[in-house]
């Protein structure tokens, strides 16, 4: 049986292992030159950059990963907690820095609020319940049906469905920096606290419960070890192999791609690229989802990224930093409500060469930095330099330091980018984002409703996005297609 899959993301190494390891022969068609969707590389002068992710949250979903396959993360790479997690800076030389274990993080709640700790406590025993509900079981269920969603432990939670994430951190926190703190992990669902379900505070548990972790190289470890696990179990891959047309037969069947102008023929193709770009390939009358379906879509953010190597150590920061000067609701309605360029964005930035000497020659430092941004904005070079300039400035006196005379070089990453390079739909960066009514059943289908061999994987279907909920995808599509062939 020939399984093509289209695009080399986290999802599409995902299934392709599940499905090579049942005896399949699969094929992977990647568009760019390098392997691993989103999480690719760049190195410049001995620089060493992560494109895509940057964070190692949810650890359990990797060892289930590689469990599955008799193996370890610690088979491919090394993995490090980090300590602090990450720091949020408030104002001037004012930040906060999260601990690694919930003992300290109790006594920074504590000296930011009397009393708070008891309820970060009780905050975090929910979130830690609803994780082993949400994370250990129901992202699994390929997204068919509601009654997926129906177990004993969950009808106790439907209350959860119903009200924000923000609206249960107000009842036990006053502290707007707590808050702020407790809110952030929500930005990993690409939605607003005001519009996110309570039940996902599990992300809390991911935060607190479970620790940020970084694997020595960087994100792209990660990406070796799936490609080297893969092809341990007998899986092609093809590179600067953009798909141009997908053929379907008389009988509503896939029956071959065109790649670089040569027709490939298949039994079963799935893709983890753009969803809507997927189905451009096809004819028309067998497109499931028509232009104003995805235009009623709540997109997560895109991102201007910034890409920096310094001819020193930048002060004052940790590996992981989210600069929370500005307010966050005020740069939100710029991404969700009237999309446009923010006046005053907030802002993350990642100095992985604190932890990782591979990032950086010896005495300076490797810096990403991104705003979370609509997608489908104007991009041009002078807005990018508007936004450097901008977040340096901040930087600059947030940490009491000059630093653009120490900048060797930089390079950017935006909208345009990610059309270009993942054919991503509106230049989106994390898919769609993870409200109620986006939830599960309600997202794009895994296994298309009109072309009987052809199916989806990826952060624009279930379970959503992140490299958790990816590799996630990757087992469930891989699933359906097993299902399909009665296996």
């Amino acid at each position: 049986m020939k399984i093509s899959i289209i695009g080399s993301g986290f999802a599409g190494l995902a299934a392709a292992s599940y499905l090579a390891a049942q005896g399949m022969d699969v094929t992977v068609y990647e568009k760019n030159k390098q392997l691993g969707g989103r999480a690719r590389q760049y190195k410049k002068d001995g620089f060493l950059f992560d494109i895509g992710p940057t964070w190692y949250w949810m650890p359990d979903v990797f060892e289930k990963f590689f469990a599955d396959f008799g193996k370890k993360p610690s088979d491919y790479y090394q993995l490090e907690k980090l300590s602090p997690a990450y720091q949020v800076y408030f104002g001037e030389h004012d930040h906060i820095s999260i601990p690694s274990t919930l003992e300290e993080i109790c006594e920074v709640f504590e000296k930011e609020e009397k009393g708070s700790s008891d309820a970060l406590k009780k905050f975090l025993a929910k979130a830690e319940n609803n994780y082993e509900i949400a994370v250990k079981d129901l992202v699994y269920r390929p997204g068919v049906s509601p009654l997926e969603l129906i177990t004993p432990k969950t009808i106790t939670k439907l209350n959860q469905l119903f009200y924000a994430i923000r609206k249960q951190v107000n009842k036990g926190f006053k502290n707007v920096r707590l808050k702020k703190i407790l809110e952030f992990p929500v930005l990993f669902l690409g939605a607003k606290p005001s519009n996110t379900p309570a039940m996902y505070n599990f992300m809390n548990w991911a935060d607190f419960g479970l620790g940020t972790w970084h694997p020595k190289g960087g994100m792209y470890e990660v990406v070796h070890a799936m490609v080297a696990m893969a092809k341990e179990l007998g899986v092609t891959f093809v590179t600067n192999a953009a798909v141009e047309s997908i053929q379907v037969n008389q009988h509503s069947e896939v029956s071959s791609f065109v790649v670089n102008n040569e027709k490939i023929e298949t039994d079963i193709l799935l893709s983890g690229a753009d969803y809507h770009h997927t189905e451009t390939l096809l004819p028309t009358s067998y497109k499931q989802y028509s232009e104003a379906y995805w235009k009623k879509k709540v997109f997560a953010p895109s991102a201007l990224l910034f890409y920096v190597g310094f001819s020193r150590k930048v002060k004052e920061v940790e590996h992981h930093a989210l600069f929370f000067d500005e307010e966050f609701d005020a740069h939100a309605e710029f991404i969700y409500d009237n999309p446009a360029w923010p006046d005053n964005p907030l802002f993350y930035a990642s100095f992985p060469s604190k932890t990782d000497a591979a990032f950086a020659p010896e005495g300076k430092e490797a810096a990403t930095f991104l705003i979370p941004i609509a997608p489908d904005l104007e991009d041009t070079p002078e807005i990018r330099e508007k936004y450097f300039d901008l977040i340096l400035k901040r930087l600059e006196r947030l940490t009491g330091q000059e630093l653009k005379d120490a900048i060797l070089f930089k390079e950017s990453y935006c909208v345009n980018d990610f059309v270009e390079d993942y054919n991503s739909y509106k230049g989106n960066a994390y898919g769609l984002a993870n409200i109620l009514t986006q939830t599960a059943f309600l997202r794009p289908s895994i296994k298309s409703k009109k072309v009987k061999n052809l199916f989806f994987t990826g952060q624009l279907t279930v379970p959503g996005p992140g490299v958790p909920p990816a590799l996630i995808s990757g087992k469930i599509a891989a699933e359906s297609i097993l299902k399909s062939l009665g296996k």
